[in-house]
């Protein structure tokens, strides 16, 4: 099967061209191709078929996806299904791009969170119509040294962003996040950030699935919108260690905004 590699702010995916939807990945699958040493390596596989292939398949939260034509089938690195990626829409995008099934700067991609808005700028960055960011209340968890506090939010999947006193680079994430079982029923992703300058935020995140990433896209939302005060509009530049996206929120929701490469091409014997 063929499969190519790309990375949004280093957190990256191999891709899986399946437009008629004919490849059946199980979690020991997507495992192995997620190796880094057994497989091709890969904080998540993006499955790329016709969105009208899933059929009676498209959950119920995705319906807005039915008008789009090609569909983000993601899945965690450990197999599990996950709702949203915001690097992932964005590298998702590029592949469309680069290999000619869509055409033009601006067009849609289907998620289990509904169809997203795609915009490529003039620099090359992609931008992500994210939608409403669903804010839920605050909650707590337990990392491997300390106990976090923070805003329990909705970006089409859920998160927990902590602001931290002191360096980011700092906190240990090192282990599985002990989360409320009860507001976190199905996991969810951390994040630990702190603003640095005006404007300007670091942010490092454990990933429900995949463990500590280089980045995160709907966790980099997240955090932004738990920095913005409540009812006001931002923009803000959010820093982690894979490089710096940009986040825009205002009252149609939030756009995420940042780099999309393609790195590599290839046939794997794997699936």
């Amino acid at each position: 099967m063929r499969f190519a590699k790309g990375h949004g702010t280093e957190n990256d995916f191999v891709i899986l061209p399946d437009p008629d939807g004919e490849t059946d990945l199980t979690k020991e699958t997507v495992r192995l191709l997620c190796d880094r040493r057994a497989g091709i390596g890969g904080d998540g596989i993006l499955r790329v078929v016709r969105t009208r292939a899933l059929g009676e398949a498209l959950a119920p939260a995705a319906r807005t996806a039915e008008r789009t034509e090609w569909f983000m089938d993601y899945r965690n690195a450990d197999g599990s299904v996950a709702e949203m990626c915001g690097n992932g829409v964005r590298v998702f995008a590029r592949y469309l791009l680069h290999a000619g099934l869509v055409t033009g700067d601006r067009f849609e991609v289907g998620t289990r969170d509904g169809a997203k808005g795609v915009s490529v700028e003039a620099d090359g960055d992609i931008t992500i119509d994210m939608g409403r960011v669903e804010m839920q209340g605050t909650s707590s968890a337990k990392l491997a040294r300390q106990v976090v506090h923070g805003a329990q939010i909705s970006v089409g999947n859920p998160h927990l962003a902590c602001e931290v006193e002191g360096p980011v680079a700092d906190v240990d994430l090192s282990q599985l996040p002990e989360l409320d079982t009860e507001a976190f029923p199905q996991g969810a992703n951390v994040e630990v950030y702190a603003q640095v300058a005006p404007g300007v935020l670091e942010m490092r995140v454990y990933e429900r699935g995949s463990g500590e990433t280089r980045s995160c896209g709907t966790g980099i939302v997240a955090a932004a919108s738990a920095a913005t005060p409540e009812g006001e509009g931002a923009t803000w530049r959010v820093r982690v260690l894979g490089g710096e996206c940009t986040v825009y929120l205002d009252a149609d929701g939030a756009r995420l905004r940042g780099p999309a490469v393609i790195v590599a091409e290839g046939e794997t014997v794997l699936v």
